[in-house]
């Protein structure tokens, strides 16, 4: 379903806090920097540990801000703790951390994937398959004897929630959507809809993090022929070189707050979240410009006089992203779209996390007044010449999801 309600209302959506954590750094100012007023680069590039596919790798991070107790991080996987991180540093940017009553009622809503795997003990098992009598009880004594008794659920997608729930102590109701980086969509689509309704929550917590830096996760996404391999370059360059994607390490909260919660307790906002759209395609050669298309004129009567602003989340892999800059190029003729930037040349693709972090950026430059610099030598990226004071979020999933997100500045 898609959240076509629109804008001046009561039950206006304000983005009241942003935690973020990438290569780029920690914190908006670290990626204000990293993103508008440095040159730009990716972030921290390993090219090494997972050669021949570069990622985006997270900067070192100091754990203890934001979860205390060594032992709630050494149960966490580390997606877990660059999502519990992120949390608190949402909640901590909102006002809202350690205000326990608040923090009772607060609503929660994550994108995740599945847990990580032991690859010392898968590849034990492997090794030792070929060579044993019986490969079949060979399998079943070391999976029972070789796995820790926490792995199965360390696996479970809504630890992630839990662990925030215990760190943060957010106990209002918690959902979890699993789907790369359409569950992100879905994320922010569903908190946006619970709250312009009414009475299904003021404040929610939604987010998602991504862990790059497993080789369980790069091996099923090379064994499908995404991955990039060579020197981390725009994601439009890529598309036209045969493609594929460079993944990279994230973390991302939002706290979406109902502007009347939000005054109540005398916070402003980042930006006004307006209509959030999703959809899916099978990928055949124009259903997903198809879902895009149908997307923007759902969108034409929240749209103001000016071009607008658009943050893509084109991954690099050749099919949708050339058929996305196609449309792009279509929708900056006719008026439409103004600069357009793909954030994921510069911080990879993190799946679930990458259309929460595309909400964030697009938050942060309109509470800044300002946008962020090119970083595409084919020509689709161009200085901005007006400030944008609306900006879309979009996100054309790597295999299969569309969505968009439509962002204005708060007077």
């Amino acid at each position: 379903m898609s959240d076509t309600s629109g804008g001046n209302s009561a039950r206006d959506v304000w983005v009241t806090g942003i935690g973020l954590i990438s290569s780029l750094g920690e914190g908006l100012d670290a990626h204000w920097q990293a993103l508008a007023v440095d040159e730009p680069h990716a972030g921290s590039v390993d090219t090494e540990h997972f050669a021949p596919f570069p990622v985006h790798a997270m900067v070192p991070l100091q754990l203890d801000k934001q979860i205390p107790r060594k032992a709630d991080q050494r149960q966490m996987e580390p997606w877990q703790r660059l999502g519990t991180y992120a949390a608190g540093l949402a909640l901590a940017d909102a006002g809202l951390a350690g205000d326990l009553e608040r923090l009772a009622h607060m609503d929660m809503i994550v994108a995740a994937g599945g847990g990580e795997r032991d690859v010392v003990v898968d590849g034990q098992i492997l090794a030792g398959l070929g060579s044993a009598e019986n490969p079949d009880a060979f399998l079943n004594e070391r999976l029972a004897n070789d796995l820790r008794p926490t792995l199965f659920l360390a696996q479970l997608s809504n630890l992630l929630a839990g662990n925030i729930s215990i760190v943060h102590k957010v106990t209002g109701s918690s959902r979890t959507f699993m789907g790369e980086e359409l569950a992100g969509i879905s994320a922010v689509e569903i908190a946006a809809r619970r709250i312009r309704a009414g009475g299904q929550g003021e404040q929610f917590l939604v987010g998602a993090a991504y862990n790059a830096e497993r080789k369980d996760m790069l091996l099923s996404l090379a064994l499908g022929n995404t991955l990039w391999q060579g020197a981390v370059n725009s994601v439009w360059e890529r598309a036209n070189a045969g493609g594929g994607m460079v993944t990279g390490s994230l973390g991302v909260f939002l706290v979406l707050e109902s502007r009347e919660s939000a005054q109540a307790r005398g916070k402003s906002g980042y930006a006004r979240l307006g209509p959030v759209l999703s959809g899916r395609s099978r990928r055949e050669p124009g259903q997903a410009t198809a879902v895009a298309r149908g997307q923007i004129e759902a969108l034409r009567a929240e749209l103001g006089d000016k071009p607008v602003g658009l943050l893509s989340g084109a991954s690099g892999v050749a099919a949708p992203t050339l058929e996305e800059r196609a449309l792009l190029e279509a929708l900056v003729a006719e008026g439409t779209v103004g600069p357009i930037r793909a954030t994921q040349s510069l911080l990879g693709n993190s799946l679930e996390a990458a259309f929460p972090a595309q909400v964030a950026l697009a938050a942060l430059a309109l509470s800044r007044k300002g946008f962020y610099r090119p970083a595409d030598p084919t020509g689709l990226e161009l200085e901005a010449t007006d400030v944008p004071t609306q900006i879309l979020a979009t996100s054309w999933g790597f295999w299969r999801g569309e969505g968009m997100a439509l962002l204005e500045a708060i007077d």
